[in-house]
C-alpha cells in the first residue's frame, strides 16, 4: 500500500484486487497534478492561483483506480452538492469503494456510475482522467456535454504520452475552447471552456460491422461496439484467428466468453449451439453492453446467455463450467502485467468442473504455457501461426 501526499492530507491507496506484492501505485504524476490545480498550488503561470471551487457538482471521469474520488471525498461537506465518479470498469469502482472507507468517508460520499449509465442534470466541475482509448474519450464527451454549463469548471489530465493533438481537438470540437499547461513531472493538463452554442457533430459510436469469408465460425456475424473496445472498428487478428479454430459445442454447455469484449467469440458458439448456455463476462462496462449487443444481433431468441461485469470469475460457482474461451490482456492501463491473466486462468480452473477445458490465445512471446502447466498440470497447443498460439488446458 502506498500513500498519496496531497495539500489535503495524505491517502493510502490500493489497487483491485489488493496483492501485497503489487507494487504498482493506485495514482500517478497526473492525478497529483490534477489535485494541485485544484488546490490552486500547481506552480503554473497559466493556471490560477486560487482553488477551484468544488462545492458542486463534481463529476470525476475515468477516475482508474479512485484515487482523485477518494481525495475530493474528503474536502465535502453536508452542504455541498453530489461528487460523482464515472468509469467503464468496475475493478476500478472496487477500488473506489476500498479506497474511500480506508480514508473513513461515508457510504454517501462519493456516487458511483458507469460509463452506461446517465450523468448528473448539471455538472459544475467536470474532471477528465485521459484515457488510453481516444474512442472512449470522444463517447464521454458527447455525453457529457449536454450536462455542463458556460461556468463549468473543465479540466483534464493525463501523462504527456497521453494527451496528443487529437485529444485537444476532441476536447475543442465537442465542449469549447482548449488549451494546456506547462508539463510537470511529464504530466499535463488540459484547461478547457464550454460554448454552450457549439454546434457539436452527433457521436460516432456505437458501431458495427458484419465479419467476412474466412473469419470461421464468425463468418456473416454482425459484431457490435461501444467505444473503447479493443479493436472496435475491425476484429483484431488474434481473435479471428482463435474462430477459426474454436472448440465443437454440442449440447447443454456450460461455456464462458471471459474478458469478453465485444463478445464475438461467446456469439459465434451459441449461434453454433443454441442448446449452450454462455456467460460473456468482462470487467468493462462497455464491453458487456457491446457483447449484449453483438449476441441479441445474431443469436436465436431462445438461446441462453448470461452478461456479467464483474472481476472474472469470481461470481461464477466452482466446478460448473464446461468450456472456457480467453484472449486475455496483457496490460494495465500503461503498465504491462501478467497479472490479469494469471488470475482468469487461476478463476477459470476454480470454474471448471472436471474434464472442462480452458482454451486461450495469445502472442507466442508471453509465454501463458507455463503459466498453464503450473495450474492445471498439462497444456497442449491447438494451433499456432508466427504470431499466436492456441493452448489447451483440462482441469483434472
Amino acid at each position: 500500500m502506498n500513500s498519496l501526499t496531497t495539500s489535503w492530507g495524505e491517502f493510502a491507496l490500493t489497487r483491485f484486487p489488493e496483492d501485497p506484492r503489487d507494487l504498482l501505485r493506485a495514482w500517478d504524476a497526473a492525478d497529483e497534478y490534477l489535485l494541485r490545480h485544484l488546490a490552486g498550488t500547481a506552480g503554473d503561470p497559466a493556471d490560477p492561483a486560487e482553488p477551484v471551487d468544488l462545492s458542486g457538482t463534481v463529476a470525476v471521469v475515468g477516475d482508474r483506480w479512485g484515487a482523485l474520488a477518494t481525495v475530493l471525498a474528503s474536502r465535502r461537506s453536508a452542504s455541498d452538492h453530489p461528487l460523482v465518479q464515472i468509469t467503464d470498469s468496475y475493478l476500478g469502482q472496487q477500488a473506489t469503494r476500498a479506497n474511500l472507507r480506508r480514508s473513513g468517508a461515508g457510504p454517501d460520499a462519493v456516487r458511483l456510475l458507469s460509463t452506461r449509465d446517465t450523468p448528473p442534470e448539471r455538472i459544475d466541475v467536470l474532471l477528465v482522467r485521459v484515457p488510453k482509448s481516444l474512442a472512449l474519450l470522444e463517447d464521454q464527451l458527447h455525453r457529457l456535454a449536454p450536462h455542463v454549463h458556460a461556468g463549468t469548471v473543465v479540466v483534464g489530465t493525463g501523462m504527456v504520452t497521453e494527451i496528443h493533438t487529437s485529444t485537444l481537438k476532441l476536447f475543442e470540437r465537442i465542449l469549447g475552447p482548449t488549451r494546456t499547461s506547462l508539463a510537470a513531472k511529464k504530466a499535463r493538463l488540459i484547461l478547457c471552456t464550454p460554448d454552450p452554442a457549439l454546434a457539436r457533430p452527433g457521436s460516432p459510436w456505437p458501431r458495427s460491422y458484419e465479419l467476412p469469408s474466412g473469419s470461421g465460425a464468425g463468418t456473416g456475424l454482425t459484431v457490435a461496439n461501444h467505444a473503447g473496445i479493443f479493436c472496435a472498428e475491425r476484429l483484431d487478428i488474434g481473435t479471428r484467428f482463435l474462430l477459426r479454430n474454436l472448440p465443437h459445442s454440442r449440447g447443454p454447455e456450460r461455456i464462458v466468453d471471459l474478458g469478453c469484449g465485444n463478445g464475438v467469440l461467446g456469439t459465434a458458439v451459441a449461434v453454433g449451439n443454441p442448446e449452450a448456455e454462455v456467460l460473456f463476462v468482462d470487467e468493462s462496462h462497455q464491453a458487456v453492453a457491446s457483447a449484449e449487443a453483438t449476441f441479441r444481433a445474431n443469436a436465436r431468441s431462445s438461446a441462453l446467455a448470461r452478461f456479467i461485469v464483474g472481476d472474472g470469475l469470481a461470481d461464477v460457482p466452482a466446478g460448473s463450467v464446461d468450456l472456457v474461451l480467453n484472449n486475455p490482456p496483457f496490460h494495465t492501463h500503461q503498465a504491462t502485467t501478467d497479472a490479469t491473466a494469471w488470475r482468469m486462468f487461476a478463476g477459470s480452473c476454480d470454474a471448471l468442473r472436471p474434464g472442462g477445458e480452458l482454451w486461450v490465445i495469445g502472442n507466442r512471446h508471453l509465454g501463458y504455457h507455463v503459466k498453464l502447466r503450473r495450474l492445471f498440470g498439462n497444456c497442449e497447443v491447438v494451433a499456432s501461426d508466427p504470431k499466436f498460439v492456441i493452448l489447451r488446458a483440462v482441469k483434472n
